[in-house]
């Protein structure tokens, strides 16, 4: 099958650091190739792939200094997506909702997995709108708030089974917090459970423009505590290691979170993740098995307590049973093959 995958630019595909959506789909494009498919990949130039890739921008928008608005840039890629279209049986797009009015004439081999929160007002008269739309939840939770549209299917995210090391033993025996530093993630709540069970806390995490003032006013006072170590931004090669040598993953969020990769990082390293009961949580960990699912600080606290009794190894087989990459990939084939098999007519030009 001839596919084309089109990430957003912010980021390179996979990125450096910290990022979601273009971590997902450099695992998802490397996958189909391994499957056999012919991927095109249109993304930043500095990405690094299995996939052709076709450059729309020098570099990841996000480490360019020369970049200060990057919906120029996605319009440009867009332009390239539509001069290519009849080139590819199925055009797979993460780049949220952009590409509708322009792809909308060819809605019927079009693919979109939407990687976001969707209980935002704003977003309800754009579904509305373009209802025809083929969509991808990443969570049925996901879906809740939206109206009527064009559900696909739901795909977990997966991950290579060699990228996040299995640690049988950690070696320190801290909890981590592994993400962004914003008001939904709650990294107060992750300090203040770290401080009630007496257990270290190592917090990886970035720390966003927009998010600058919330760290300065409302963290960084909390910082100031021997329990507590801010070690910053990580990427790939470090985070085997930050998670693997966790007792578990802290994931205290206050939103409805679409999905959260880190959670299925940490059970690849075999570490078991203490979340709090929101958005696709329920649907990713498995309670008293890969983890605990708390609705409250003290449960969590309990729970960080009781975190090195559940088996590592039992953890790791559940990550490889449900949430690599090629599982991921063959989710989305079969949901190509759907797609195609409805719309029989040939491919006409964007």
């Amino acid at each position: 099958m001839r596919i084309a995958q089109v990430a957003p630019l912010v980021e390179s595909v996979p990125p450096r650091l910290y990022g979601g959506t273009e971590r997902v789909v450099a695992y998802l494009s490397d996958a189909l190739v391994a499957l056999g498919h012919d991927v095109t990949l249109f993304a930043s130039g500095d990405s690094r792939t299995a996939a052709r890739l076709v450059p729309c921008s020098r570099q990841a928008l996000r480490l360019d200094r020369m970049v200060h608005d990057p919906l120029p840039h996605a319009v440009v890629q867009l332009e390239r997506v539509r001069q290519m279209a009849g080139r590819f049986d199925v055009l797979h797009f993460h780049t949220d909702y952009l590409h509708f009015p322009l792809f909308r004439p060819i809605a019927e081999r079009t693919v979109t997995t939407l990687h976001g929160r969707l209980d935002l007002p704003d977003l309800q008269p754009v579904f509305r709108e373009f209802a025809e739309m083929p969509l991808v939840s990443i969570s049925d939770d996901q879906r809740a708030p939206m109206p009527p549209v064009r559900w696909l299917g739901t795909v977990h995210h997966g991950l290579p089974p060699g990228l996040c090391r299995f640690t049988a033993e950690p070696a320190s025996g801290y909890l981590a917090f592994l993400g962004r530093i914003s008001p939904e993630k709650r990294p107060d709540r992750a300090i203040e459970i770290a401080r009630r069970a007496g257990m270290p806390l190592k917090i990886f995490a970035k720390v966003d423009r927009a998010d600058k003032r919330y760290f300065q006013e409302q963290i960084k006072p909390l910082l100031d505590d021997p329990l507590v170590e801010f070690v910053g931004e990580i990427g790939d090669a470090e985070k085997s290691r930050a998670l693997g040598d966790a007792t578990a993953l802290l994931f205290p969020i206050d939103w409805p979170e679409p999905f959260g990769l880190v959670m299925i990082e940490a059970l690849a390293c075999g570490t078991p993740v203490i979340a709090f009961r929101r958005g696709s949580v329920p649907e990713v960990l498995e309670h008293g098995r890969t983890g605990f699912i708390v609705d409250s600080v003290e449960e969590a606290v309990d729970a960080a307590r009781d975190a090195h009794r559940l088996d590592r190894g039992a953890i790791r087989r559940r990550f490889e049973q449900r949430f690599t990459a090629e599982r991921m990939a063959r989710d989305y084939t079969a949901l190509y093959n759907q797609l195609l098999s409805e719309t029989t007519p040939p491919l006409r030009a964007a």
